[in-house]
């Protein structure tokens, strides 16, 4: 964070100093909720959760080098007390943004935001200091502190944005506004929450709202709901996609034999070849949004097509290939999983799997409300579709609808299976898998399969897929 005394910031939150003896003492270091990530000059924030109260560790922070506690209540070490943990938070992002004079980028979406924000961030550390959000810390809290990680050397600042209602993206530009604003897409997920896809284009149309005059709004011209919002703006609009129509486009869009996408930028300043090391065709369009976020920034096409290419997967357990010491490939994508998201990891696994035997261990996809069943069924018989040799099932209910819309798509039979939980799913692969099999794991957050993949990684480095 940038230096501030204690005093500048009690003012800024309109706190109170308590067991503080001198108020001219500047935090230096990072703004965390974490005891764990305190270092000498921090600002520790004392939050109360469900099962852990960060007031208890006030003691313990300050001995580890933290100035001060932010808390609600006097904690028997320098601390300034505030009404609202929270709202302090936010108001002390706020004041910090405003005297950066950074380029703030916000970005939000339905399915990709943290991987197009890592995108983005790769390509524009190329021309400036460049701060982003770490994993996908996209709410209240995250996204303040990502912001009070600025310093007085910070270009960019890229911000992803999530939303679980109407207002939520507002409360958040309001703490740090925006001069570019990116939307990815309108797609299924949170769509038990929002109502439908009209209301989620509702919340995340309020990025573009938010942006000044001379800001710029990036749009994905290949998704309506999106391109509709061009209406909600007074910035300057900015198009990606596929079609001819969109400013930043891909053309001759290709898969690689190993599943990762290539194809042709163009930008209004010249066109450049882009072959990525990420894998699925659904980066593509995460790739030109970064890119157009990179031109409107002043870099030219082939600086961005370099960086493009150049670019790792940040964030993990999302697309995260690993391959065995046997040739066993573990796809491990299991972070989170909706509909659009899941379409893309089958049609990735396909095309990685080209010669080769593949199997999909697919969980729950949550908070579709009443489209849950046919949205499994779907995936489901997608999954056959796309010729993937075998569909296995975690789980309860929402397993048992994607086992039968892949059964009932091809009379599979034994080629999908649904078992009870994640354990029984690596009993399964540890007894069947071959070498120069490729597997996908993918569900929400909520199931956990990420399990499967760690096991099945232990399982080849213990020696083979037979190891137990």
């Amino acid at each position: 964070m940038i230096a501030l005394s204690l005093a500048e910031i009690a003012a800024v939150v309109g706190g109170q100093t308590h067991d503080i003896p001198d108020p001219s003492v500047q935090v230096t270091a990072s703004v965390v909720r974490d005891s764990r990530e305190v270092r000498p000059g921090s600002l520790f924030v004392a939050f109360v959760g469900e099962r852990v109260d960060g007031h208890d560790f006030a003691r313990q922070v300050v001995e580890a080098g933290a100035v001060a506690v932010l808390a609600s209540r006097p904690v028997g070490v320098p601390a300034i007390v505030v009404d609202d943990v929270q709202s302090a938070l936010g108001a002390l992002a706020r004041h910090v943004v405003r005297r950066l004079g950074a380029t703030l980028v916000a970005l939000t979406g339905s399915a990709g935001k943290t991987s197009t924000k890592d995108l983005i961030a790769q390509v524009l550390q190329r021309k400036a200091p460049t701060v982003f959000t770490p994993g996908s810390l996209n709410n209240e809290i995250g996204l303040p502190l990502t912001a009070l990680s600025a310093t007085e050397e910070t270009k960019f600042l890229v911000l992803e944005m999530g939303a679980r209602g109407i207002g939520h993206i507002r409360y958040l530009t309001e703490l740090t506004p925006p001069r570019i604003g990116l939307v990815l897409n309108v797609g299924s997920a949170h769509i038990g929450e929002f109502g439908g896809r009209e209301q989620i284009a509702q919340a995340k149309g309020e990025l573009v709202e938010a942006l000044p005059e001379d800001g710029a709004a990036i749009l994905n011209a290949d998704d309506p709901l999106v391109r509709a919002m061009a209406s909600r703006t007074k910035a300057k609009v900015i198009l990606f996609g596929e079609t001819d129509e969109a400013d930043v486009r891909a053309e001759n869009v290709r898969l690689t034999d190993t599943g990762q996408p290539a194809f042709r930028l163009h930008t209004p300043s010249g066109a450049s070849d882009v072959t990525m090391r990420l894998y699925g065709e659904h980066h593509v369009s995460n790739a030109l949004a970064a890119a157009a976020v990179a031109h409107e920034l002043g870099m030219s096409a082939s600086e961005i097509a370099t960086a493009l290419s150049e670019a790792d997967s940040l964030s993990r357990w999302r697309m995260e290939v690993t391959e065995r010491p046997d040739g066993v490939t573990i796809v491990n994508d299991a972070y989170n999983a909706n509909p659009e998201s899941m379409r893309a990891a089958l049609r990735a696994l396909a095309a990685m799997g080209k010669g080769r035997r593949t199997w999909a261990v697919l969980g729950k996809m949550a908070e579709l409300g009443d489209e849950a069943l046919a949205e499994h069924d779907a995936v489901g018989r997608l999954a056959v579709r796309l010729n993937v040799g075998k569909l296995v099932a975690v789980g309860g209910r929402e397993a048992s609808w994607l086992q039968l819309g892949a059964y009932n798509e091809g009379s599979w039979g034994e080629e999908s299976v649904h078992v009870s939980d994640a354990q029984a799913a690596v009993d399964l692969l540890r007894s069947e898998l071959r070498p120069g099999d490729v597997v996908l794991v993918k569900a929400s957050r909520s199931v956990g399969l990420e399990s499967v993949a760690q096991a099945l990684l232990e399982t080849g480095a213990a020696g083979g897929a037979d190891a137990r």
